[in-house]
């Protein structure tokens, strides 16, 4: 009983010295835990809400909010694990050690998390645009933090990584209001070559879908082998380009044919050489 009693005692005494030396430590550390979790999360609302407005993609503000909340926390607990005497040195080696091994984990996540932060901030292309980039062809569905979705006109749905896409090269046709329909049509060497040219420009002048003012263009670019080839550039809204780019060759086509010139095709003379035995 006297044995019970001592243990008891020293116990006692021991807890009383442990609450003495580090009570008032203990207290200052939950008190400041409980304010900073508040100043943290009224700091990070107010970063959330000026992110929302200041970048260009509401996903993009919330995650780097997140991030930003999460290191703001991971600081204060290692704060007022210090103030009540526990060694942190090691715990921050840790916490490198672990960051060191999860960046290696996730190299190729991180390169395309880094790819979608510069399409989303730099703005490349926009949603419905029509790009062209890594072998794909089609308009944007979605642009995400890891990845963009594309649609084909074959309606195909193509994931392709931000990594790649905004490291590569992009070609984005629905960027500027006007583009270009280039074709090359040839016409027979027996024809008369400005005949061609005036029937051709009168055909793409006389379509109210090529913009006059801009620099359309009928020149003979070659001399083939079976015809003299001309270069046909006519100006459309970015709007009508697929409309006169499937319109535009029998619209050509009839022009030359209406006025006596012919579209010859290719062809090859063979001579036969008999020889006398």
């Amino acid at each position: 009983m006297d044995s019970f009693e001592n243990q008891l005692q020293t116990f006692y005494d021991k807890a009383i010295t442990l609450g003495t030396e580090y009570g008032g430590q203990l207290i200052l550390a939950i008190v400041v835990l409980v304010v900073g979790l508040w100043v943290i999360g009224k700091v990070s609302n107010a970063v959330r809400r000026h992110a929302v407005k200041g970048l260009p993609d509401e996903t993009l503000a919330q995650f780097l909010t997140n991030i930003f909340e999460v290191v703001l926390k991971v600081l204060l607990v290692i704060s007022v694990a210090s103030m009540v005497g526990i060694e942190t040195t090691s715990f921050v080696a840790i916490l490198g050690a672990a960051g060191l091994a999860v960046g290696f984990a996730l190299q190729g996540s991180l390169s395309n998390f880094a790819g979608g932060v510069m399409i989303l901030i730099f703005r490349p292309f926009k949603v419905a645009d029509y790009v062209g980039a890594q072998d794909v062809e089609g308009v944007i569905l979605d642009i995400g933090i890891f990845v963009t979705t594309f649609e084909t006109f074959d309606k195909r749905i193509i994931i392709v990584p931000n990594g790649p896409l905004a490291n590569g090269n992009i070609t984005n046709y629905t960027a500027s209001s006007i583009r270009a329909v280039e074709i090359s049509i040839g016409i027979s060497y027996s024809d008369d070559i400005a005949k061609g040219k005036e029937a051709m420009e009168q055909a793409i002048m006389n379509d109210p879908r090529v913009l006059k003012e801009e620099g359309n263009v009928v020149a003979v670019v070659d001399l083939g082998s079976s015809s003299v080839d001309f270069l046909v550039r006519a100006f459309v809204k970015t709007d009508d380009y697929w409309s006169l780019f499937f319109d535009i060759r029998p619209m050509l086509k009839s022009a030359v044919e209406e006025v006596g010139l012919t579209i010859p095709f290719p062809q090859r003379d063979v001579h036969i050489i008999q020889e006398n035995s």
